[in-house]
């Protein structure tokens, strides 16, 4: 395994040494703003005009036909992967260094359809609450007139990282 992705790609795996060396909000935001590379399934979202803060991430992208479902509409896994990763990053922004986290459930609640005319989606994730085994968090889809997409919550397993 590589400590990050080959120059040619901003999307690869971080090693877990480097995961290790850092708080969370610094990792996060160092994949923010590109000194780390972005996580592989983001390649398929597409993230921009990212920030993060202690409990709290806000993220931008832009659905299109290439996340269509075979019923001719954005699929669920879209916003899901999207919400998904922005509580995750969320609690991830409020861990000390050498913690991590993992996904253990979340749930999604669809409001309103997307297609490749929705134009540009903000995606909001917000800690509710982190402690020394369990973070929850939820979060939230609007697009650009302010409109829920959809929203979620989850519980994430907090662990300490190997050394």
């Amino acid at each position: 395994m590589t400590d990050t992705a080959s120059p040619a790609s901003p999307f690869g795996v971080v090693s877990p040494a480097i995961l290790a060396s850092m708080s969370g909000l610094d990792f996060v935001r160092k994949i923010f703003n590109g000194e780390l590379p972005q996580p592989p399934i983001m390649e398929n979202v597409g993230p921009f005009d990212s920030t993060a803060e202690h409990g709290h991430v806000v993220f931008h992208s832009v659905p299109g036909i290439r996340h269509y479902n075979p019923i001719g509409s954005v699929h669920g896994g879209y916003a899901a992967t999207l919400l998904d990763s922005a509580m995750g990053l969320a609690v991830h922004t409020t861990l000390p260094q050498g913690s991590g986290y993992t996904t253990l459930e979340f749930k999604v609640s669809f409001i309103r359809g997307m297609s490749e005319t929705s134009g540009t989606v903000r995606t909001e994730g917000k800690v509710l609450n982190v402690g020394r085994r369990a973070g929850t968090a939820e979060a939230r889809i609007t697009d650009d007139k302010g409109r829920l997409l959809a929203h979620a919550t989850t519980t994430c397993l907090v662990f300490e990282l190997p050394k």
